[in-house]
């Protein structure tokens, strides 16, 4: 069965976009078919797999999520390949924007997503699709989450890395009361500086919450993580021997033996 899994955090920073394409390009080197839907307006999903050009181009195109919601599409009709073998993706659009106002007269707005994921779903083509969503809360964030059966949480090693998870843990809670089978599969603590406090009292408050699952595997700031940004690739792909590449990496495999 097709498990889906979004990457979401209402603080902007986590490094969530950058989670997302890693975790995808190293399913993909498990075997693994994997389906990316990129939920927010930045694009950076899209970016990760596209040229700025190719990305753009989609994005003020018809084939893209933003579309997809307004005509309440199935998503089938949205999918691009990238160059990867296991990697596909539904592109965002800066259009995405709006997106609250094209949900707020919709009938059961919450499922939107869910129902248009179904045929997607039901081909069985995939074994993951992973979403993006974007640093907010409302309804789109909410259609994401119904859409999903876990939340993997990107948490910044950093002074205000934990600022307002509280607001996100309450806003899943509500979601929850709507999607029951929705789980947070874990917590994955990002942009680490070893040499400072903050990622030692990252670990030790999140370790300390009950209910949380945090992931062994920690990412390290790795100036690698950007070129691979500048260059439209996932990190394993740009440069495979990397810290974060590896990093990412055995993440993925946590993932992967826990879900």
């Amino acid at each position: 069965m097709t498990k889906v899994i979004c990457f979401a955090n209402n603080k902007g920073g986590s490094g969530k976009s950058t989670t997302c394409a890693s975790i995808a390009y190293a399913f993909s080197q498990e075997g693994k078919k994997v389906l990316l839907i990129d939920g927010d307006m930045q694009l950076n999903l899209t970016l990760s797999y596209f040229s700025e050009d190719k990305a753009l181009e989609i994005a003020s195109g018809d084939r893209n999520l933003y579309n997809a919601i307004k005509e309440q599409k199935p998503l089938t009709d949205y999918i691009y390949q990238t160059e990867y073998d296991g990697v596909d993706i539904v592109p965002s659009s800066t259009l995405m924007s709006s997106v609250e106002f094209e949900l707020f007269s919709k009938w059961q707005r919450e499922f939107i997503l869910r129902k248009m994921l179904k045929p997607v779903i039901d081909s069985k083509v995939y074994d993951y699709v992973l979403i993006d969503a974007p640093p907010t809360l409302g309804c789109w964030v909410m259609n994401i989450l119904c859409a999903s059966d876990r939340i993997l949480l990107p948490v910044e090693a950093s002074p205000w890395g934990l600022f307002g998870l509280a607001n996100m843990f309450e806003f899943i809670g509500q979601v929850q009361e709507l999607s029951p089978n929705l789980e947070l599969l874990g917590v994955a603590v990002t942009k680490v500086d070893a040499r400072k406090n903050y990622f030692k009292q990252t670990m030790e408050t999140l370790k300390a919450t009950e209910g949380i699952k945090v992931f062994d595997s920690v990412i390290h700031l790795d100036s690698t993580v950007e070129w691979a940004q500048d260059n439209s690739k996932p990190v394993g792909s740009y440069k495979k021997t990397s810290r974060s590449a590896v990093e990412y990496k055995a993440l993925a495999k946590e993932i992967l033996e826990s879900y």
